[in-house]
């Protein structure tokens, strides 16, 4: 990853985008369909928003799994945290755009492997259980195994399936975009589906040098050009999972930086045998422990012991499934396709990136949920 562009700390998506703050996601359901999942304290304190954990590849997993963290447990957390999560380990700082909506999550696989047919599964348990749970958006932050035609593919059908049910489909485009082909993989290149590239805004809110992300773009298999939008994909702030040598990792870089230089060889004796590049830092001037430290701080994206920054679409799609939610709080009466080509009117093309890496351009919230607003005739005339 490149180097931070900015000495300034990582900014709070609903800051960098200019978020309506009005809109929280307040009734809209979302489904997330990932590896795995942890529940987060960003997403059940002060109140559990989670409302049904299910593993299609495990009938009998109940909600009391995603309580104790595992490998695959990460990816989910972040994806559903950056969409929904209320900032409560920051004090409110890192929440997403849809920090008061409910989520459904559906684990469709492990860290290890997610296949194509494991996320159609998982598409089509949304589907049958939208109703029950108030499921009007499904973000799905993880790709199919191979190009395949959605006239013939069953995941692309079960998303087209879950397009006509009345749910929302956000996948994320891909990060191939650096490969030959750059192949855009179902569900993304199902017709219906929001498909959602990468931005990098370079973690400050001047638009100067703002530039793409490398995701993966179309045209699909089936000549349709993807992705439609796109939406910071790097300098993001997700959750580190609780209970992992990485949180304790993190806790000790952020406690070393902000200690006083009389307390760091106290402090690195307390916690000798967390990173072995500080024990053999004991004893050393001050100033060469805090160069040292910084230098964890910074290659592992640290921002403080409960977050680091992270990158790739697997987060830009939720950045847009949270938009979709502040949306549909504003106007409950828009239909998918209705909330795309909202997105899509409403985005803001970078001008020197060539329109296929960004279909229509980056999400603009504020006004997309003016949109949303103006067609319900609460608000004013777009």
């Amino acid at each position: 990853m490149p180097e931070r562009p900015s000495s300034k700390p990582i900014l709070p998506t609903p800051l960098r985008l200019g978020a309506d703050d009005r809109f929280r996601g307040r009734g809209v359901t979302i489904a997330f369909l990932d590896s795995g999942f942890y529940a987060h304290p960003d997403l059940v304190e002060p109140r559990n928003r989670v409302l049904r954990y299910v593993d299609v590849t495990d009938p009998r997993a109940a909600y009391p799994r995603i309580l104790r963290p595992d490998e695959s447990s990460w990816h989910g957390m972040m994806t559903s945290v950056v969409a929904c999560g209320n900032g409560t380990l920051s004090g409110g700082l890192y929440r997403g755009l849809a920090s008061e909506a409910n989520v459904v999550l559906v684990k469709v696989g492990t860290a290890r492997r997610i296949t194509h047919e494991n996320i159609r599964r998982g598409l089509e348990w949304v589907v049958r259980n939208r109703e029950r749970y108030g499921i009007r958006i499904c973000n799905v932050s993880c790709g199919g195994d191979y190009e395949a035609s959605y006239l013939f593919d069953g995941l692309s059908q079960a998303a087209e399936k879950a397009t006509r049910a009345g749910i929302l489909v956000v996948a994320a485009a891909g990060n191939l975009g650096l490969s030959a082909g750059h192949p855009v993989l179902p569900p993304a290149s199902a017709p219906s589906v929001l498909t959602v590239g990468g931005l990098d805004d370079k973690n400050r809110l001047h638009r100067a040098g703002h530039d793409i992300y490398h995701g993966s773009y179309g045209p699909t298999i089936d000549g349709l050009q993807k992705p439609e939008v796109i939406a910071p994909a790097i300098w993001l702030a997700a959750p580190i999972l609780p209970g992992t040598p990485t949180e304790t990792e993190a806790r000790l870089y952020t406690y070393l930086a902000t200690a006083s230089d009389d307390e760091l060889d106290v402090i690195l004796e307390a916690h000798a045998g967390v990173d072995a590049a500080l024990d053999a830092a004991r004893h050393l001037a001050p100033p060469l422990v805090r160069q040292l430290v910084e230098a964890k701080i910074r290659d592992n994206n640290v921002i403080s012991g409960a977050y680091k920054h992270v990158d790739g679409t697997s987060f830009a799609a939720p950045i847009v499934s949270s938009l979709a939610a502040q949306m549909l709080e504003a106007n409950p009466a828009l239909r998918p396709h209705e909330v795309k080509s909202i997105l899509v009117a409403t985005a803001q093309r970078l001008p020197h990136v060539p329109v296929d890496r960004q279909g229509w351009g980056v999400v603009e919230p504020a006004a997309a949920v003016e949109e949303a607003l103006a067609r319900s005739g609460d608000g004013p005339a777009a």
